[in-house]
């Protein structure tokens, strides 16, 4: 099998080591299904991700993603930090923009830059998916709540981008804090769902210079808690605009994530409805952590 390069990319970090870690392996071709798997185990991040060749196949990247239990059709901070070591250590130039065959289909992302260096990476995610529709009493129960913590004016609602998640309008800060996923209760209510994963968000923020306050639990993937997920932040941008949550048809948007497990994040999100449906844009800073061999 020999040796696979791999980097350590630290992915919608306000600051390095703060955002959601990524391994990402280079030339990853003549690995099977079941080594990939391994090895995102091993790595144990909430993904990893496996470059299959350092040439351009079919207009773009070829890409697989994997959690340490499964592979998955799509994942945001994946999809920008696996482009940020194309850019970095493949083509080793400045780009406008990488294309990602993904599962999910073609994913561009697009490089803003400081210097020499990129300061803005931002993905194009596909046309937001409007799915089914809780009973609030349901959902409170899953994350240890009350009713009144939830904001009634706002229905709570499954949004896929490609990898769906339940949306969860919340009053306050005061009740993103204290939830918490209620084990039984969850695995009873996702079984029949298309949404495995779930973000709850509230206006109120824990910097002034942010727009909204986020936390995803993905316990159904191994991940009791995201601090960093930018296709579920895709599926938020969509039901904004569509539920016009901030009164307009568009939305410009910095959004925090990770504050209550020590690890700010920080996402840009653009979103707009148009003739042909919305359009979602979700960006980032990436920053290089390491390069390594694994055998």
């Amino acid at each position: 099998m020999g040796e696979h390069t791999f980097s350590i990319v630290d992915v919608f970090a306000e600051r390095k080591y703060a955002g959601n870690q990524l391994a990402v392996f280079e030339d990853a071709q003549d690995l099977s299904d079941s080594e990939m798997q391994r090895f995102a185990k091993e790595m144990n991040y909430s993904e990893t991700t496996f470059i299959l060749s350092g040439e351009r196949g079919d207009g773009g990247y070829d890409v697989r993603i994997f959690t340490p239990e499964e592979e998955i059709p799509f994942a945001g901070h994946p999809t920008l930090g696996t482009a940020f070591v194309i850019q970095h250590e493949i083509m080793k130039k400045p780009v406008e923009q990488i294309i990602l065959n993904l599962q999910v289909g073609q994913i561009p992302v697009t490089f803003d830059y400081r210097g020499g260096e990129p300061d803005m990476l931002r993905m194009k995610q596909k046309e937001p998916v409007f799915g089914e529709v809780f009973d609030r009493r349901d959902v409170v129960d899953i994350l240890g709540l009350r009713e009144d913590d939830i904001d009634d004016r706002f229905p709570v609602q499954t949004v896929s981008t490609g990898l769906p998640f339940m949306i969860v309008p919340m009053k306050n800060l005061a009740s993103v804090k204290k939830s918490c996923i209620v084990q039984d209760k969850y695995f009873e209510l996702i079984r029949d769902s298309e949404a495995k994963d779930i973000l709850i968000f509230c206006p109120e923020t824990y910097s002034r210079d942010n727009d909204l306050n986020v936390r995803v639990f993905a316990g159904y993937h191994g991940v009791p808690e995201d601090p960093a997920t930018g296709s579920a932040n895709g599926c938020l941008a969509g039901y904004l605009v569509k539920h016009r949550y901030l009164g307009e048809d568009r939305i410009d948007l910095r959004v925090e994530q990770g504050y209550e497990m020590g690890r700010p994040s920080l996402l840009f999100l653009n979103a707009e409805e148009k003739k042909s449906g919305i359009e979602v844009f979700v960006g980032g800073r990436v920053f290089m952590v390491a390069r390594g061999k694994f055998v």
